[in-house]
Formats: structure tokens, C-alpha cells, sequence
């Protein structure tokens, strides 16, 4: 080994004595004049920045809310028994963020990024602003690339696009979850990343739906953000941005297409609200605070399908609204069925009678429309809606069935099927494919002999039989989205040969 001389020594001291540069630096500490209800007002912090992450002394995070003359009031990111009047609060310089990345896949974290799930620590390389600014509408091209549920009457009546916002609105226990997990559910396989945002929902609630999600398999491109009912309300004020901005990040970085889903955006509101009147800004309609229309409008905004200069991913909202007695007249369901592209809304007398999916086609709307429908489908649905709505108005009239022309009996007749057609049993989300041709049958006439009763077990008996004597009919779907005579000639007489079996039976 080389001996260093005295001399060598004595040069590198004097070389880093040369390049010694005494510096101050220097640190604003404010004080906590006043904490509670998860609230503290600080002094001291004159170059705060508004949604600024601030340390108090017992380690735990806040976020700058409002800026004021004499103090700034910051929202505490946990239990608001860890901060008490005369802690220190020191300015992090860092606005809030989120770690972001496909390391978090198949993780269940907080809104502040921290892992629920005992899977051992996230090792994100990248962090995130949970607030960014919208696409610009010249960043945008239009929604047109279908983005399947798997279920019959949302993919047929109500479609959703890559990019679009649709709502799903509903009293409570009509089914709104449910249509959020098969959405997930029916990602499998089509290069989507999901992520579930869960605001203010029991944990036993949650960790059900990771196991469902985990039984399908579809874990392994899902993300859970957590914000429970006994989480502070400044954590569940979060959630729904820090689960948009995990979505960003694939959606600029990776390129993908991403699905997320606010459920619900009621309970969001609420969080807001509450967080407002103790912050003491002045309260508006229903008292929540004047700028909660913007509240939602920002976040939802940051949904888009980006063009192709900019890699072509997109986020798709499917935010969740939880109404009271059908009210979709009230202050909240109004602000985001206006902000969103469509709503699904799904009724209570539809659930109780046995429709399920309960969606109310008269009151349901999709803005995108056949542009979010492959080709077959949309020239098999085209009258669809009409058959329905004609089934509807003349359904009272089925009571004295024996004074009606033939014409109003087969209109009642079809509806009926149709309806059945459309029933679609939790978890069992359907390939398109699988949609089509059922649809195709429903709405031919096909069906229009057939009881009531036996439509749901014709359905299962027609998809094996496709199976096991023409997969063409689902692979000439599959690759071209359309379908052509001989697909319809192929199709006709394989539904004819199953209700035969039917009517033998």
C-alpha cells in the first residue's frame, strides 16, 4: 500500500481550508398559539405557503390552510390530540405530496402515502403534489376508446370512454360499490390501472373489497387509498387528491389509462365542510363552504384522455355520490352531476323489486355516448332506449293485458325480456363479446316467445354453447368489434337450436 507524506497531508488540509465557505443558515420555528379539533393557529411563519407541509415538535404533520395577517391556521395530518398549545412548528418547504409510482400497485396506503396493508414499506422513488393543474384543452383529444364495466346495461345504455367523468348516483344500498368493483374487476387483462379511493367507509368495508379484488385477481393492478370513517377529517379532506395524483403519474409518466373511482365524494364534502366551520369560513348553502363547487371541479377537471404528442394515456373519474330519498336536486349531487360527463343513477324501487343493476334508464345519461361503444354494439343498441322507455309507459296497462292490440302486447312483451336481459348478478362482469350476442338476441325478437323466467338460464346455456360449438361468433368480435351477415346468420341459428332445447325441456 502507497504511504501518504507529511507533505501530501498538509496540502489537502490547506486545499479544504481554501475551499471552507462559512455560511448561515436559517429556519422559521413558529409557536402553536391555539390546537384543537385538529385545527392549530400558528405564529411566527410569515413565508408560509398556502397547502405548505409544516413538522410540529411531536413529529406530526400539518397542512397550511389559511394565511392570515398575524398567524397562519394549518389542518393536522393525524390525531388531534399530537399537537397541543406551545409546540413549535417548523416550515418544511415542500408542498404537500404523495409518493407516487408503480410500486404502490397492489398496495392499500393512507392519504398521506404511508402503507395500511403489513406488506413492508412502499420504496416509491418518486414523490408528487397532490394539487396540479387540469390538462389544457389543448393537451386533450376526444374520448373515443370504450372503456367495458362488464355490465350489460352500462356498456349498452350508458357507456364510459377513456377519459370520460360519469357519476354514479344513488340513495344508499342500491348497488353504487358494487358497479365500482366490477369495473375494477373487468380491467383484468386490458393494460388498465385501477385505483380505488375509499372516503370515510368502515375498515372492515374496505378490507372485504381488497379480499374480493384479491380473489379476482385484481390486486395486481390496483391501488386502495384509505381514508376510514374514524380517520381525521383532514385525512379524508385528502384522499381524493392524493389518489388523482398517483393516477397523474401514470398517466404523464407511464402512459397508461387509468380508472379511479371517488367513493364517495358525499362523505368528501362533508370532511370539507366540517374542516370550513372550524376554520371559521363563512358558511354558504346547506353550510358548506362557498368554494365546494371548485372543490370538486379540480379534482375532477384533472380526468382527461391526453393526445398523442403527449403519450395518449388518460384518467377516467367514476366519482360516487351517496342522495337522500332520490334527491338529485340537492346542493351536492347538482355540483357534480354538472361538473362530470353523464350519471348513472341507480334507484331504490329498481333495487327493491329485483332489477339489478337498478339503473334508471330515463334518468341516466352518458354525454360520449356511441363514441364510447365499439361498432357492433352500438348498431345492436340503437333502439334499445326506445324499447325500454315504450315499456315503461305502457308497463300500468299490463294489468288488463286482454283489452290491448297486438302491437302495445309485443311492445309490453319485449320490454319485459329486455329488462331480464339486462339483470346482471355482483362480481360476474360480462366480455363484450359475451354482451353482444345477448343483446343481439333481446332485441332481435328472439327472445319475445320465451318466459320471463327462464331468460337468465337461456343466457348462460347460449354463452357455452358458443363456446364449445362457434367461438367464432365471440372472436369476430373480439378482433373487429363489428359483425357481419354470416356472423348474424351463425348467431340466429344457434339461438334458435338452445331455445328449442328450452322448449323441449
Amino acid at each position: 500500500m502507497k504511504e501518504i507524506t507529511p507533505e501530501q497531508i498538509a496540502s489537502i488540509i490547506k486545499t479544504k481550508i481554501d475551499e471552507f465557505a462559512p455560511g448561515v443558515k436559517t429556519r422559521e420555528i413558529g409557536t402553536v398559539l391555539e390546537s384543537g379539533d385538529g385545527i392549530a393557529h400558528i405564529s411566527g411563519l410569515p413565508n408560509a405557503m398556502a397547502s405548505e407541509m409544516v413538522q410540529f415538535s411531536s413529529g406530526t404533520y400539518g397542512l397550511v390552510f389559511n394565511l392570515e395577517i398575524d398567524e397562519i391556521t394549518a389542518i393536522v395530518l393525524g390525531a388531534h390530540t399530537s399537537v397541543k398549545e406551545g409546540d413549535t412548528a417548523k416550515l418544511t418547504g415542500h408542498l404537500m405530496s404523495v409518493p407516487v409510482g408503480p410500486e404502490l400497485i397492489g398496495r392499500i396506503i393512507n392519504s398521506v402515502g404511508e402503507p395500511m396493508d403489513e406488506k413492508g414499506p412502499l420504496n416509491a422513488r418518486k414523490f408528487r403534489p397532490i394539487e396540479s393543474p387540469a390538462p389544457a384543452v389543448i393537451d386533450r383529444q376526444p374520448v373515443n376508446v370504450p372503456l367495458q364495466t362488464g355490465y350489460k346495461s352500462i356498456d349498452a345504455l350508458v357507456p364510459i370512454g377513456r377519459g370520460q367523468r360519469e357519476l354514479i348516483i344513488g340513495d344508499r344500498s342500491t348497488g353504487k360499490s358494487s358497479i365500482a368493483i366490477d369495473s375494477i374487476i373487468n380491467q383484468k387483462g386490458k393494460d388498465v390501472i385501477c385505483i380505488y379511493v375509499a372516503i370515510g367507509q368502515k375498515d372492515a368495508n374496505v378490507v372485504q373489497l381488497a379480499e374480493k379484488l384479491e380473489e379476482a385477481g385484481a390486486m395486481d393492478y390496483t391501488i386502495i387509498v384509505n381514508a376510514s370513517a374514524s380517520d381525521a377529517g383532514s385525512l379524508q379532506y385528502l384522499a381524493p387528491f392524493s389518489g388523482c395524483a398517483i393516477a397523474e403519474e401514470f398517466m404523464y409518466a407511464h402512459n397508461k389509462d387509468v380508472l379511479i373511482l371517488y367513493d364517495d365524494l358525499t362523505k368528501h364534502a362533508d370532511a370539507y365542510r366540517m374542516l370550513s366551520l372550524l376554520l371559521r369560513r363563512p358558511p354558504g348553502r346547506e353550510a358548506y363552504p362557498g368554494d365546494v363547487f371548485y372543490l370538486h371541479a379540480r379534482l375532477l377537471e384533472r380526468a382527461a384522455k391526453l393526445n398523442d404528442t403527449l403519450g395518449g394515456g388518460s384518467i377516467t373519474a367514476l366519482p360516487i355520490i351517496e342522495t337522500q330519498v332520490g334527491d338529485i336536486s340537492a346542493y351536492i349531487p347538482t355540483n357534480v352531476i354538472s361538473i362530470t360527463d353523464g350519471q348513472i343513477f341507480l334507484s331504490t324501487d329498481l333495487f327493491n323489486s329485483g332489477i339489478r343493476p337498478a339503473i334508471n334508464v330515463g334518468t341516466s345519461v352518458s354525454r360520449v355516448g356511441g363514441q364510447a361503444q365499439i361498432k357492433a354494439m352500438r348498431r345492436i343498441v340503437g333502439n334499445l332506449r326506445i324499447n325500454l322507455a315504450q315499456y315503461r309507459e305502457k308497463e300500468s296497462f299490463s294489468i288488463v293485458a286482454s283489452e290491448l292490440d297486438k302491437e302495445t302486447k309485443l311492445q309490453i312483451t319485449r320490454g319485459k325480456i329486455l329488462v331480464e336481459v339486462l339483470k346482471q348478478k355482483n362480481y360476474l362482469p360480462l366480455p363484450v363479446e359475451n354482451q353482444v350476442a345477448i343483446l343481439y338476441a333481446g332485441t332481435k325478437g328472439f327472445l319475445d316467445t320465451l318466459p320471463v323466467d327462464k331468460v337468465q338460464s337461456f343466457e348462460t346455456k347460449l354463452f357455452t354453447e358458443i363456446e364449445h360449438n362457434a367461438p367464432e361468433i365471440f372472436e369476430k368480435i373480439r378482433k373487429d368489434k363489428d359483425f357481419d351477415g354470416l356472423w348474424e346468420e351463425t348467431l340466429g341459428k344457434l339461438i334458435l337450436k338452445v331455445k328449442e332445447q328450452f322448449v323441449t325441456e
